[in-house]
């Protein structure tokens, strides 16, 4: 019988110093900040740069951020790079350069406390040839899986070159995280911090209804997948993708069942900042696929995690679902 559940936070960061340090300067970097900067905005800029460097311990320094898991009361964190860390701009062999030392980054991060941390890497999304390569690196390296953002310059995740992808993350059951970088929405969101509180969660939504809509879930059954941020607006919202689906026939070309059906197979992280979204997105996708997570350690992240779980007023068994067990089966914490 296997003892009780540990507290397992499924959103995490860490900041790579060396990743940054491979591609400052390189052609290209400079155009991708550029970018960055529009779609942000001058003040959400000035805002962000202090923030993250006043967490700068907790991102990059292994006892600072076990220390900060005990006060939180969690148990193990599954840790990701900053998605800052994904140059999807890159080009082949620099991408190659990049998920590399990423990947190993992330494990030698973890590894200073395997009790304690889980990882992912990453996959050059724009070069979809190395994908399954990088996946492979990852997990060679102990890792669980990777984490992808929403889209890559002229490709959605419906994409057919991401099939092998898919294939492979199925065979071996790895990890895939979604957490959007940037929104490309653009100007239009550079204002007010609008660029993360109103882009990421449409970013997730576009994601997860590409690979809804065009049947990537479908030819792909038990992929693995967890929505950062709850999904954003999709899983909350599925009435007018169903409508959609049932009386137009474009919609309903790419996926076999109601797009609404596909929402029990995926997962996603429960920082939804609202207890009654919580409550309804559990009720949706089912409590067996809600897992814990906390944008550690951003401002954009909940800094009590467990607390915020807890004012959704879940029954018992649920929350302990979300709060853990879920998490601590796909991440094997159990042993037989």
């Amino acid at each position: 019988m296997n003892p009780p559940s540990p507290t397992v936070d499924v959103h995490a960061h860490v900041l790579l110093p060396e990743v940054d340090a491979l591609v400052a300067g390189l052609p290209g970097h400079a155009e991708a900040r550029a970018l960055d900067a529009r779609r942000n905005g001058p003040a959400a800029l000035a805002v962000n740069g202090p923030m993250i460097g006043e967490r700068i311990p907790r991102l990059t320094d292994v006892s600072a951020r076990i220390e900060a898991m005990d006060g939180q009361g969690v148990d193990v964190q599954l840790v990701s790079p900053s998605p800052s860390h994904y140059h999807y701009w890159a080009d082949e062999e620099t991408a190659e350069k990049v998920y590399r030392l990423a990947n190993e980054a992330t494990a030698a991060h973890c590894s200073a406390a395997p009790d304690r941390l889980r990882g992912l890497g990453l996959v050059p999304l724009q070069h979809p040839e190395l994908a399954v390569l990088a996946l492979d690196h990852a997990l060679s390296l102990g890792l669980s899986g990777v984490e992808i953002s929403s889209h890559a310059p002229s490709r959605e995740l419906s994409d057919p070159a991401y099939e092998p992808l898919w294939t492979r993350a199925e065979e071996t059951g790895a990890i895939i995280f979604v957490h959007p970088f940037g929104c490309t929405l653009d100007e239009r969101l550079d204002q007010w911090y609008l660029s993360n509180c109103v882009g990421q969660p449409a970013e997730n939504a576009v994601a997860l209804s590409h690979l809804i809509f065009s049947g990537v879930l479908d030819r792909h059954p038990v992929l693995t997948l967890i929505a950062a941020h709850g999904g954003g607006y999709l899983p909350t919202y599925f009435g007018r993708a169903d409508h959609a689906w049932s009386a137009r026939p474009d919609a309903g070309a790419g996926c076999a069942h109601l797009p609404s059906s596909y929402v029990k197979r995926l997962y996603f992280d429960s920082l939804v900042h609202d207890p009654y979204v919580l409550r309804e997105l559990v009720r949706v996708a089912g409590a067996d696929r809600v897992l814990l997570g906390s944008d550690f350690p951003f401002d954009m992240g909940s800094e009590d995690p467990v607390g915020a779980l807890r004012a959704a007023d879940l029954s018992d068994a649920d929350f302990h679902a979300v709060r853990g067990a879920n998490a601590a089966a796909l991440l094997r914490l159990w042993k037989d």
